[in-house]
């Protein structure tokens, strides 16, 4: 007996230095190392050219984030056709004008947005078991400045697609446009957008922030070939060889981030996200990422075509 207690102590005091290493791997390293995904998804109507659209999620940007707001003003010089903005812009009550002064450019690219519930509520401290075991657990905290959000993104030309449905005109395809407000929060009216959308678009696109199923299943419903969304930070907390521990919300954690087939006729793509809340900032095999999607005409107008290549671009890994 003597001898196995001080094999426990060792066994106990390397346990203990792995998850230290772990955790500060996950919080200096791999939440500031930013990457860029590329993704080619056949999805458009048959004949459409290709698109180049930047997908935007879950900046949950605070004033003094310099490396997070430098590496967003260095996605302008992709230039993209679109820019689909999912949500969760802010985490501090002062961050309106750092995430405007981060997109830049993009702001002056055709693009649309919907908001998350840190939007328009500031993040709180909240037991992270909470996260693990409860999809359904919502804390509030202080009110956030949406509003101004919103008018700095519609004064320079993207359009709110909240409870609204839009045709646009971009780079010589029509995209046939709707979006909801956040069902995380149950802010939700699909019956405000309800309908087929446009059959002669070149893209129909749904837009949400928390993909749920029920609001899935309406887009899918509908007709939309594409539903774009965010909030589950790619499970934030992965795996190897199992993937996202859980989604924050009833979609199964295999479709935690990427694209996907929902139902027949509709692909998913979900965002991995680029920031965390400031009570949980950590990413552990889950680089905060954007999303550049090339999409191209599907022969069949989307039915049973494959989704196509999914590859990740790293940009420099900083620890400041």
């Amino acid at each position: 007996m003597p001898a196995v207690l001080p094999a426990l102590k060792t066994t106990a005091a390397v346990s203990l230095g792995a998850a230290i290493a772990g955790v500060g791997y996950a919080s200096l390293i791999e939440r500031n190392a930013f990457a860029l995904r590329e993704v080619t998804m056949p999805v458009l109507s048959p004949g459409s050219t290709p698109l180049r659209v930047l997908h935007l999620s879950d900046i949950h940007m605070r004033p003094g984030q310099q490396l997070k707001q430098a590496w967003l003003r260095e996605l302008a010089s992709l230039e993209p056709d679109f820019v689909v903005n999912t949500g969760d812009n802010l985490s501090h009550p002062r961050a309106v004008p750092a995430v405007v002064q981060a997109l830049g450019d993009l702001l002056a690219v055709p693009g649309v947005f919907v908001f998350g519930s840190n939007d328009y509520f500031g993040p709180t401290l909240k037991n992270p078991a909470k996260y693990l075991t409860d999809k359904d657990h919502r804390v509030h905290g202080n009110p956030l400045p949406w509003q101004d959000l919103r008018a700095a993104f519609t004064e320079r030309g993207w359009l709110d697609l909240t409870h609204t449905r839009r045709e646009i005109e971009v780079a010589g395809l029509t995209i046939a446009a709707a979006g909801v407000d956040d069902p995380h929060i149950e802010r939700d009216r699909y019956d405000t957008i309800a309908g087929p959308p446009n059959p002669a678009a070149n893209l129909r696109l749904g837009v949400v922030h928390a993909p749920y199923t029920r609001v899935l299943d309406r887009f899918a419903d509908d007709g939309y070939q594409l539903i774009m969304a965010g909030h589950t930070h790619g499970g934030q907390l992965r795996l190897p060889f199992y993937g996202a521990l859980v989604t924050n919300c009833d979609l199964d954690r295999t479709r935690a981030r990427g694209a996907s087939r929902w139902g027949t006729d509709t692909a998913l793509y979900v965002s991995g996200g680029i920031g965390t809340s400031p009570f949980a900032p950590l990413r552990f095999c889950c680089r905060p990422e954007a999303t550049l999607l090339t999409l191209t005409a599907a022969p069949t107008g989307g039915r049973d075509a494959d989704l196509g290549l999914d590859r990740k671009r790293p940009t420099a890994v900083s620890t400041g």
